[in-house]
């Protein structure tokens, strides 16, 4: 391993316009937002393969992958499979419903791409959409909860494109595995059965939600229930007798319209054209250095590629293999490495097809590194702010205060080609806007916009705008060595997931850790100054050490749910997070 020397220790004062308010209004809002439950597990072993290996949030889902790869499937048939298990397993996670981004290699052309299936906002979308009779922000339930928070679902165009490029297996085979589960019944996990008691009051607002998530006598789903979905069965018929154009236009279309303009209390304004114009857009990987890697994942609209390339840029200035894991100085450099970038985010990271972004400022090499500088001092930053990367274009922005909540599910898939998969995909919040349509819940999408469109007569980059797809922080991830891929990651998790990536690559590329132990160690994240600290692991023991250094500290549920699979020549070594109920099979 190379060894990196430290920044010389000065503070750089970085001019620009500063809201750290909103920073803490959006901190204090997502704490008060219950967290997803734990599901306890004990850790699984490292799982190794030498042909093709598949990684998803739930056994149904890797199983069923893993019959498509033995069928000569490749990763993308693969992918499609597991995606529509997964919407019927864990509905409360991703779905047809919904939205995602993939990242995949191309060992064939070796070129690696990403497809956008992000959620749009409806045509009709005004800047008020989120806000009240005078102008102030819905609280955040008030707006999540029914159909105004209902984006264009981008899911099955996204299976449907990427099948068109890099499927080999017939697109109606993909689906029979999903359609006999939902009609034969799966058996409810505990980590389901948990959520919906705990969403029990938001899950009874409407009648099909309510039908399908409780018995007669209004008891929720237990644990070891059988579940039958025949509604889901005939919708995932459909799109595979006839394609996406089943999904984006007819009756499914016209109900997902009327379920979301006729919903008691907050309809939504997603009209039939919204559904027949959406399309996922294709474009070039984000990519940043870390020591000999190169750290490759998707970009707008997602921040998550940015932002964590940010924060491994600025470490890549420090030995923290010289430091280690048990180093408080370590926690200190991952900890205001991980502000410094999300100020950036809060700030300039939104969709660039609408919004202009400076992207390439924000991985130059020389505003990075004078940004590490700032990391260099003994103490916690006691001011953070956006910085001025270099850009040809007016950077006048107010900064973010759109909260994104960890309700997502992450798969790693590598075929027997070489080819690689890294899609992570959301309805948003758990359970999504809670309206069920056909047998799959709606997104909540929208909510991942600034309830805000200015501050101060000065416009919020992530701000609602008609078509526009709201900023995300899903993180897909393939790490690149020499031109070749040797990782595939990702997690869920909202806005926590750049840090739960940090983490674990910083713990398998630097400490030495395995792929296993790497995720396992306990989880510890600072977006906006407090150190969030994850419930039941040893991180609590790090409280005195973090305060110290002028830290606030919280110690809350971080339960990151990553996939991955490290590649190298004959040798596939797969790890999933206990924190969940992930799955690795290989052959």
């Amino acid at each position: 391993m190379p060894r990196f020397t430290s920044a010389t220790a000065f503070l750089l004062s970085v001019c620009c316009f500063s809201f750290p308010a909103l920073a803490n209004e959006a901190q204090q809002a997502s704490d008060h937002i219950e967290p997803e439950p734990s599901v306890n597990q004990q850790s699984q072993p490292l799982v190794s393969g030498t042909e093709w290996m598949i990684a998803t949030a739930n056994a149904y889902a890797s199983q069923a992958g893993a019959d498509i790869l033995r069928q000569g499937g490749s990763a993308v048939d693969a992918m499609i499979t597991a995606q529509l298990i997964l919407g019927l397993v864990e509905p409360q996670s991703s779905g047809i419903g919904g939205g995602g981004f993939l990242v995949y290699w191309d060992n064939d052309k070796h070129q690696m791409t990403t497809f956008d299936g992000r959620e749009t906002a409806p045509f009709a979308a005004t800047p008020r959409l989120f806000q009240d009779n005078q102008g102030q922000p819905l609280k955040f339930y008030d707006a999540v909860i029914g159909g105004r928070s209902v984006g264009t679902p981008g899911t099955i165009k996204l299976l449907w494109r990427s099948h068109q490029q890099y499927g080999k297996l017939p697109w109606k085979t993909l689906f029979l595995p999903a359609i006999k589960l939902a009609k034969e019944g799966f058996i409810v996990s505990p980590r389901l059965a948990a959520m919906v008691e705990n969403d029990a009051k938001n899950l009874r607002r409407y009648p099909e939600t309510k039908a399908y998530f409780f018995d007669a006598q209004g008891k929720p789903l237990q644990a070891g229930n059988k579940l039958v979905n025949n509604a889901y069965s005939n919708t995932l018929r459909q799109v595979a007798d006839y394609g996406p154009k089943a999904f984006y236009q007819g009756d499914i279309a016209r109900d997902i319209v009327n379920t979301v303009q006729n919903a008691e209390g907050n309809p939504g304004v997603l009209n039939t054209m919204d559904l027949a114009s959406y399309s996922v857009k294709q474009r070039e990987p984000i990519c940043a250095p870390y020591r000999q890697y190169k750290i490759c994942g998707m970009g707008p609209p997602s921040s998550g590629a940015l932002t964590l390339g940010q924060i491994l840029a600025m470490l890549n200035h420090y030995p923290l293999d010289k430091l280690g894991a048990d180093n408080v100085k370590s926690w200190q450099l991952i900890g205001d490495a991980s502000r410094l970038a999300f100020a950036d985010r809060g700030r300039y990271m939104a969709d660039s097809d609408y919004v202009p972004m400076p992207v390439r400022g924000l991985l130059d090499p020389n505003y990075l590194a004078e940004r590490a500088k700032l990391l260099d001092g003994n103490k916690a930053l006691t001011q953070v702010k956006a910085g001025m990367p270099p850009w040809n274009h007016a950077n006048n922005r107010a900064s973010d205060e759109a909260i994104e909540l960890p309700s997502t599910s992450h798969l790693s898939i590598v075929d027997k080609e070489g080819n690689v998969v890294s899609l992570t995909s959301t309805i948003e919040n758990r359970f999504g806007s809670r309206l069920m349509v056909r047998g799959f819940l709606l997104n909540n999408e929208l909510t991942d916009f600034s309830f805000r469109s200015q501050i101060d007569g000065i416009p919020v980059a992530n701000r609602i705008e008609p078509g526009k797809r709201p900023r995300s922080s899903m993180t897909p991830t393939i790490v690149m060595k020499n031109n070749q891929p040797v990782l595939t990651i990702g997690s869920p998790g909202g806005s926590q997931i750049i840090g739960y990536l940090a983490k674990t690559l910083v713990a398998y590329i630097d400490w030495g850790m395995d792929l296993q132990q790497a995720i396992n160690l306990p989880n510890m994240n600072n977006r906006f100054g407090t150190f969030e600290l994850e419930k039941n692991t040893s991180a609590a023991e790090w409280v005195p050490k973090l305060e110290k250094l002028g830290y606030k500290t919280q110690i809350k549920d971080l339960n990151s749910g990553i996939q991955a699979i490290s590649i190298a020549p004959n040798q596939l070594i797969g790890a999933a997070d206990p924190r969940r109920e992930g799955k690795v099979i290989s052959q």
